[in-house]
């Protein structure tokens, strides 16, 4: 998608020719709208790069949806975001901005793959490859708003195709069953129209591997599962979608070309910032600091888990951020108040010449992985067929780690957490996997987000209370209830 820099807007050319012209005698060119703008194949492309572009918003994926893992025993907020305090200690109310940044995106990612879905069938100069491509990838993106609204909120509205027809976008939430329907529908139609894989100038379209892989997570989450095995078998199964050799291998430069990742934000160096990344970089590097690693996450690896140094910096590490001055930085402990900082999102350019490299925006930041994939069906096995059931998946993880890890044997729950927690940390999982183990009594959030861990270098214990059933979901932004003028009512727990 990268090869698109024409994204999803309205393009208004004014032609200046005859400046000597009244205002009123100039013509109006290039209006577009839906009725108009979908002639050709290069409308279809352009506009579903458009739907796209909206994951490098700040206020969506590019930063705020990252806010609502926060509350995890993973890591410390931190950053100068004073509503993210309230998030991490789940003291929220409604009319927390950071609840409401990302809901108006959610639903803009919604709008515009309906848009993309209700006029891509109309265009008659345009391939049936890329026809089918387009919608697969407009079906897959919708489902995408649905999945990170859903899983936020719980009951959201649903949008129709009749309702964008008629623009009508005020409506009252569906439950959450219903949503799940609507993903899983979305999600189904993905699987059918989307290619298996790209040649190098499509990379970071989603395919096949993406739309069975979310549909994997939403079987999970729905507590279907026999049929987050089956589903996430067609993944695990595929060379398409193989690992990557090397754990580190995700988080470098190179990884744009990993069958692993299923779908990632895309940037490109002086085109677009992927804000994503600069959140997590210490400050003096050229970040922000945000979301640093608690004792705690270093403390679950295992001695010789090669991982642990792939995901985090601790104080005394190198790295090289790409200095002219020096190629290899020391990682001391006034970068972090934690004394870590996620070395995964920690990818830097070389520098050029005499000029600094800096923060590399080209790198693509992984959001969801085969990996993923495998730890979901371990535990799927594991939950279904008992301990040891999901051992060849959960080794085949910890080899690709490394060699020297030990084996898995009879594994069950507690393995299977482990895993999940060291495989996927600062990728956003932890918070909800706790919360969807917690309603089938397989951990309890509330002991564990009160547990106490090491107070050095600052005191990095938690002391969250997590209340049943209202932390499972946040409430919907208080401005959205405001201006439904009573059409959206708020979720039970926040009335």
């Amino acid at each position: 998608m990268k090869s698109n820099n024409i994204l999803y807007i309205a393009i208004a050319l004014a032609l200046f020719n005859s400046g000597c012209k009244k205002a009123l005698d100039l013509k109006q060119q290039g209006v577009y709208t839906s009725d108009n703008y979908f002639r050709n194949e290069t409308d279809a492309i352009n506009a579903v790069s458009g739907i796209y572009s909206l994951l490098e918003e700040e206020d969506y994926i590019g930063h705020a949806e990252s806010t609502f893992d926060t509350p995890s025993d993973d890591y410390w907020r931190s950053g100068d975001h004073g509503e993210d305090e309230a998030i991490e200690n789940l003291t929220y109310d409604a009319s927390n901005p950071a609840i409401r940044y990302p809901y108006k995106w959610r639903y803009e990612e919604i709008n515009r793959s309906t848009n993309c879905i209700i006029n891509i069938p109309k265009i008659t100069a345009i391939s049936a490859d890329i026809k089918n491509r387009s919608l697969g990838e407009a079906y897959f993106l919708r489902a995408f708003g649905y999945w990170r609204s859903m899983l936020i909120h719980g009951d959201v509205p649903i949008i129709t195709d009749e309702d964008y027809a008629k623009q009508l976008f005020n409506v009252p939430k569906s439950p959450i069953e219903e949503v799940r329907k609507q993903i899983e529908s979305d999600l189904l139609k993905a699987v059918d129209l989307l290619p298996e894989s790209y040649g190098p100038s499509d990379r970071g379209r989603v395919s096949k591997g993406t739309a069975l892989g979310l549909l994997t997570k939403l079987y999970m989450y729905w507590e279907k599962l026999p049929e987050a095995i089956a589903t996430g078998q067609k993944v695990i199964s595929n060379p398409h979608y193989a690992l990557a050799t090397n754990y580190a291998d995700n988080f470098t430069r190179a990884n744009e070309n990993s069958t692993e990742l299923l779908f990632s934000i895309q940037a490109l160096q002086n085109v677009v910032q992927n804000d994503f990344t600069v959140y997590y970089i210490p400050r003096p590097w050229g970040g922000y600091g945000f979301s640093q690693p608690l004792q705690g996450l270093a403390n679950e690896f295992e001695a010789g888990d090669p991982r642990k140094q792939a995901t985090l910096l601790a104080v005394g590490d190198i790295i090289d951020i790409g200095l002219v001055s020096t190629r290899q930085t020391v990682f001391t402990a006034d970068l972090s108040a934690t004394g870590f900082a996620f070395r995964k999102y920690a990818v830097f350019n070389p520098p050029s010449g005499t000029n600094d490299g800096g923060v590399d925006h080209t790198f693509a930041v992984p959001l969801l992985r085969s990996a993923d994939i495998y730890l979901l069906v371990a535990e799927a096995l594991i939950r279904t067929q008992g301990a040891g059931a999901g051992d060849a998946l959960i080794n085949q993880i910890r080899h690709r780690a490394s060699a020297s890890l030990k084996p898995v044997s009879g594994a069950g729950m507690k393995e299977l957490i482990h895993e999940r927690r060291v495989e996927l940390a600062g990728e956003g999982e932890r918070h909800q996997d706790l919360m969807r183990w917690d309603k089938k009594n397989i951990v309890d959030i509330a002991a564990i987000y009160n547990l106490p861990v090491s107070k050095a270098p600052v005191d990095q214990s938690k002391t969250i209370t997590f209340v049943r059933p209202k932390n499972y979901y946040f409430p919907l932004p208080q401005q959205e209830i405001d201006k439904s003028k009573g059409v959206l009512v708020q979720n039970p727990n926040f009335k």
